[in-house]
């Protein structure tokens, strides 16, 4: 599974120990061996893919005449929803929606690689978009898709700044662990893809969400010198460890305990279990059980979905629209699947 071929790979991301396959080369007496993910039970059963299936259809129906979905990063998000399920350009039924989709994001870059179109956005949206472009050239090999996807990789590595992380502009200004920790999940799916990160990057990038970390509760600050932890950002702290092969860091145990006394972030409820769902999965075992019961129970407890197929919330995140809440919310039910690289163990 993801964590074999992680540790080859993360050896030079991240400059690991591994100078040969863990195979023939065991770990030294101080060293941790890497964990095993705890086997669990998880499936999508047929009321959720039933769900699902909806949901699809609805985003297939609100896709715009252009491609998108609004911005670059719902449309990111959208994407990774059909991708999530099967769905390619060139395979499964939405076949059409998802190669449109992509066309979109290709044909917004701007000559520097940044993802962004007449709609507008930021860093946070390039991060998203350039993650699911680097889905869809991982799955597909798409040599157009491959150009956008190395210059928009190319630019998050231009524009880090000098304590590892990014902010909401193009350039090595300030810092936040929400815009960076996006520009870390692009880098490893980039990664993943075979697209060169330098190691640097990789590593100060970790420092800086290290640098987020809060000893005091557990979780994750906005910025190093911010009040407070947060469930979004804690949530999404422990993706990227784990992502990054971090699986014994010892935040992470402190950081779940916090996520599971915290439970929600109803001002960035869907962001927040987008991160969660996939920080759960990869820690395995009951607790990623625990939380896919409590996800797919809400999302498809009677009337939350609606008839046409749309998850939309008006307490929650209501602003970014219905096809964000829905994106994320086939996300979540999706994970089982076990589609796409960035989202394996």
């Amino acid at each position: 599974m993801r964590r074999t071929v992680l540790a080859t790979v993360l050896a030079a991301a991240l400059g690991g120990v591994f100078a040969a396959p863990a195979a023939t080369q065991p770990p030294a007496a101080d060293e941790k061996p890497m964990s095993v993910v705890p086997k669990d039970n998880v499936k999508m059963d047929d009321d959720t893919k039933k769900a699902v299936d909806k949901a699809l259809k609805y985003l297939a129906d609100k896709q715009e005449s252009d491609g998108s979905w609004g911005n670059t990063a719902i449309t990111g998000f959208v994407l990774l929803a059909f991708m999530s399920n099967g769905h390619m350009p060139t395979q499964g039924d939405h076949a059409r929606a998802v190669a449109k989709g992509i066309r979109n994001l290709c044909s917004v870059a701007r000559e520097d690689g940044y993802l962004v179109g007449a709609r507008g956005g930021n860093m946070y949206c390039h991060g998203m978009a350039t993650l699911a472009l680097t889905q869809a050239y991982g799955t597909t090999g798409d040599e157009d898709v491959k150009k956008v996807t190395k210059r928009a990789i190319d630019l998050i590595n231009k524009t880090q700044n000098n304590e590892g992380g990014w902010r909401y502009d193009p350039a090595p200004t300030g810092a936040d662990i929400s815009v960076t920790i996006m520009q870390v999940m692009a880098l490893r799916g980039a990664q993943d893809a075979g697209i060169h990160v330098p190691d640097r990057v990789m590593k100060d990038a970790i420092k800086y969400v290290n640098r987020c970390y809060d000893r005091r509760t557990g979780g994750y600050k906005y910025q190093p010198f911010s009040a407070g932890a947060g469930y979004a950002r804690t949530a999404a702290g422990v993706c990227v460890l784990q992502l990054c092969g971090q699986y014994d860091a010892d935040e992470i145990k402190q950081a779940v305990e916090y996520l599971e006394k915290v439970s929600d972030d109803r001002a960035h409820y869907w962001y927040g279990h987008y991160y969660a769902c996939h920080a759960m999965n990869q820690i395995g075992g009951e607790l990623w059980e625990k939380y896919y019961k409590r996800m797919r129970d809400k999302l498809l407890s009677p009337g939350y979905q609606k008839g046409n197929g749309e998850w939309y919330d008006s307490r929650l995140e209501a602003a970014y629209g219905a096809s964000y809440q829905t994106a994320i919310a086939v996300l979540i039910l999706s994970v089982p699947t076990h589609y796409l690289p960035i989202y394996q163990k």
